[in-house]
């Protein structure tokens, strides 16, 4: 093997593979580390000098900003997909798209293989050797935590100092951290006893809520065709209505997730999010589903919902089933155009208001008031046929206890 295009964050497993990947493969390997920017901000400028001091030959750093929040990002959040009803799926959308784009250098520099530093029991592990498989199935995949002998973090943290490779942990904060625009990951350390209320130092897009503060906000969020486009009548492009977003949700302690989920591999795992911006885009995103969808429309999406986010958790992104899921998700969305309310306040995302152009609430149908138009005589004969084979059934089972 010649030449091998890392995935490269400059964390601990990615900053410890370059020499490990030396010793394996000779001297003589050229490694080149791919990194993306996803909106990671400071963390992506010590990269090239750090990439190359560890013992890297070249890396690519590409902003992806923009396309992971319109081709990733908006189809997962026009898809309503929470991965067990919680986790907003930050880490696992944006694995498809720096997979594919280190594809694209690997082809270019006619590399040999491709490498990322999974855990061998996670799930990112999977979401990159799918993508890879799928895209480019020639080249040779090394998932150096599948293979080495190290066991801990605290032993990559030795073998890190031992080749005089600076990492962002240590054996007291030992987090392990995945940052994009549509959230972050936090791992590791004490965080993985779920009986432990996580430490406040290791949130960092979101303040405590019961230090926000003690005046909430108003704001309205627009949508068009299910994209959200405005934040209070200003027009937004997406990267600037994320980061207002992200601003207001760290302002008002929104978008902390506390959960135990099922891995994809079969264990469970403590996972702590923070994910302002998703927390605040989809509760706005479900209110205005709910005034402009069809009732069978709405019910049959909230399923496709939960088997989108599957698709996505599971690294199935590049799979011709989600792609078809998004042709009826985008049919859905061709309603979904207005505007909706919310109030925040110390953690929480309240829908206080919601109208919309394309609304299917009407308010003379729905009104108590004299105002009220529906045919109430007509819901006896419609409950009796609707009831019909309940009726049938109970005198069945009566005849049969006599």
């Amino acid at each position: 093997m010649k030449k091998v295009v890392l995935a490269y964050s400059g964390g601990l497993d990615t900053s410890v593979i370059i020499p490990w990947l030396r010793e394996k493969y000779g001297n003589d390997l050229s490694i080149v580390c791919y990194a993306a920017d996803l909106g990671q901000g400071k963390e992506l400028e010590p990269l090239k000098e750090k990439a190359i001091k560890s013992g890297a030959n070249d890396i690519y750093i590409d902003d992806l900003k923009k396309e992971f929040l319109t081709d990733y990002v908006y189809p997962a959040l026009k898809a309503g997909a929470l991965y067990e009803g919680q986790y907003p799926l930050a880490t696992a959308l944006g694995r498809p798209l720096i997979a594919k784009k280190m594809v694209e250098v690997a082809l270019k520099e006619n590399a040999d293989a491709v490498c990322h530093g999974c855990t061998g029991k996670g799930n990112d592990q999977v979401r990159f050797d799918l993508a890879f498989a799928t895209l480019a199935p020639h080249l040779k995949i090394i998932a150096p935590l599948r293979e080495w002998d190290m066991k801990s973090r605290e032993e990559e943290i030795e073998y890190a100092q031992k080749h005089g490779i600076d990492v962002p942990v240590t054996k007291q904060t030992p987090y392990s951290l995945d940052l994009n625009l549509w959230g972050q990951s936090i791992e590791c350390g004490v965080l993985e006893n779920p009986w432990t209320e996580p430490p406040e130092d290791a949130y960092k897009l979101t303040q405590a809520p019961e230090q926000a503060s003690d005046t909430p906000a108003y704001i309205t969020v627009s949508f068009d065709k299910g994209i959200p486009k405005s934040v209070d009548g200003t027009d937004l492009e997406p990267l600037e209505l994320v980061e207002k977003l992200a601003k207001l949700g760290y302002d008002h302690g929104i978008g902390r997730i506390d959960m135990v989920e099922n891995r994809l591999v079969g264990i469970k795992s403590r996972e702590i999010y923070e994910a302002p911006v998703a927390t605040i885009l989809f509760e706005a995103h479900k209110a205005l589903e709910g005034l402009t969808l069809e009732r069978e429309v709405s019910h049959y999406k909230q399923k496709m919902s939960h088997d989108y986010a599957n698709m996505v958790y599971y690294g199935q992104w590049f799979s011709p089933l989600r792609q078809a899921m998004d042709a009826f998700i985008t049919s859905t969305q061709e309603w979904v155009t207005g505007d909706v309310r919310l109030k925040l306040f110390k953690g929480s995302v309240t829908v206080v208001g919601r109208k919309s152009p394309n609304s299917l609430y009407d308010e003379a149908l729905a009104t108590y008031t004299e105002e009220d138009v529906f045919d109430h005589a007509s819901a006896e004969g419609f409950i009796r046929c609707f009831g019909l084979p309940l009726q049938v059934t109970g005198s069945r089972d009566l005849k049969s206890k006599k």
